[in-house]
Parts: structure tokens; sequence; C-alpha cells
């Protein structure tokens, strides 16, 4: 996409909280990404409790239909991380959509909710395969933190 082009779009979309409303195009963008349709996982992962909520989500919507959408978390001091740590959940971008500047819209939306909400630090789990995603966490200012991911197959 051409820069002229890609600026009319940004101009075009509109970033706003994630309401309960949005769950359906939620669900929409998830199986568009991949392939599968988890209603009940969204419903189960989206908390609808109002600003005392500790999770906070936002939507993009291009022309009235929703295009992507973040999910965020402030800790609640499990595992002894204090509350001024933000956890980046989840994006989703229709496919349709990716790579005109919506995530990194959505990514600073919910960086700016935290700051103001406290957060001075923010995580997030990325598959060291994916690289596309690494690379965009890269772009955003990322980098590896001190926390180790552990695992144990079963």
């Amino acid at each position: 996409m051409e820069r002229g082009m890609a600026e009319n779009f940004q101009e075009k979309v509109r970033v706003r909280l994630m309401t309960e409303g949005d769950l359906d195009a939620v669900v929409n963008i998830d199986e568009k990404v991949l392939g599968e349709k988890r209603f009940g996982y969204w419903r189960r992962k989206i908390d609808f409790h109002g600003e005392k909520s500790e999770v906070t989500g936002f939507v993009a919507e291009f022309e009235g239909r929703i295009v992507g959408f973040i999910l965020g978390e402030i800790s609640g001091r499990e595992f002894r991380v204090p509350a001024t740590i933000g956890w980046i959940d989840t994006i989703g971008i229709d496919p349709a959509y990716q790579r005109k500047g919506l995530a990194s819209a959505l990514l600073d939306q919910v960086i700016n909710n935290f700051r103001q909400r406290g957060v001075e630090t923010v995580y997030t789990l990325v598959n060291w395969s994916s690289w596309d995603l690494l690379q965009f966490y890269k772009k955003a200012g990322f980098t590896r933190g001190d926390m180790i991911n552990l695992e144990l197959r079963i």
C-alpha cells in the first residue's frame, strides 16, 4: 500500500474500548486467523466489569466494521508480580486488514491506557518461531525481559 493510501486508511480507523457487543466480531476475526471458532473461549476470556476491571480491550473499526482488537491485563499481583505490570494478551487483526498499522494503533492505545492506570512495564509472550510478531514488538520498542518462560511437557 502506498504511503498516501495508508494514511487515508488510518484516518478512517476508529479505535475504541471493547464492549460486550463486540464479542461476535472478536470471535470472527480469531476464526479467520486461527481457522477455529472459539466463542466459549472468548466469552470466558473477555471481562466486562467496567473501569475497575484489570482487563483492558480495544477494537479498531473501519467503515463501521470491527477489523482488529487487542486485549491486555494489569497484573493482579500473581506470582509476586507487582500491580505496575501490564500484559499484552492477544492482538487480532482481520487478515484482509493486516500490515496497515492497525496493530500498532491498538498497541499504542492499550499502552496509553496502562500508563494512565499506573503501569510501568508491559510484558507479552511470543512464540520463538513467530518472526513477524517478534519484529512487530521489536519495532514497538519491546526487548527481551528478565522473566523466563518455563515449560514441562507431560
